[in-house]
């Protein structure tokens, strides 16, 4: 007999993700939830569903080591939720032609990359790191955009 387990909530989710993260800082030393919370709700405004602003919450715990591969194969969330985390989830000695592939061939996760790298690009986020730092981050979405069919990234230009 196979155990049916109650999806957790989108509440549940958020907890278990800022728990996750907890003591984690951005590279400009603020809180890592702030970004979780700016992804999911980015997801949210876009029109995305409760699997895709789930993924948005977890879209860095694995790669970030906050969670589990064998957590998220276990936990009680859809198959299309734990596709999407897997799908946006950087694998050691990918080239991003490859990440991009899978994250446009995984429904749902264009959406959700597309909201982790808007809030990457922030004009607002990027204003407090160093030129370099900033000058680096702002390359690595633009081509990253470019290489997800996106073009430049918003106000910035065609990239």
């Amino acid at each position: 007999m196979t155990e049916t387990r109650t999806p957790l909530t989108l509440a549940e989710v958020e907890a278990l993700a800022c728990a996750a993260h907890a003591g984690q800082t951005d590279k400009a030393g603020r809180p890592y939830a702030e970004h979780l919370r700016a992804v999911a709700e980015e997801v949210r405004s876009r029109g995305g569903d409760e699997a895709q602003i789930a993924a948005g919450w977890l879209h860095d715990a694995i790669e970030d080591d906050a969670l589990s591969a064998d957590w998220l194969a276990a936990a009680a969330l859809s198959r299309r939720t734990k596709d999407i985390v897997l799908a946006v989830t950087k694998r050691t000695g990918e080239g991003p032609e490859a990440y991009a592939r899978r994250v446009l061939a995984t429904p749902g996760a264009l959406l959700v990359k597309e909201a982790d790298l808007a809030h990457n690009a922030d004009p607002d986020r990027l204003a407090v790191l160093d030129e370099a730092t900033r000058r680096r981050l702002t390359e690595k979405c633009t081509r990253m955009r470019a290489l997800l069919g996106l073009g430049g990234l918003p106000g910035i230009g065609d990239g």
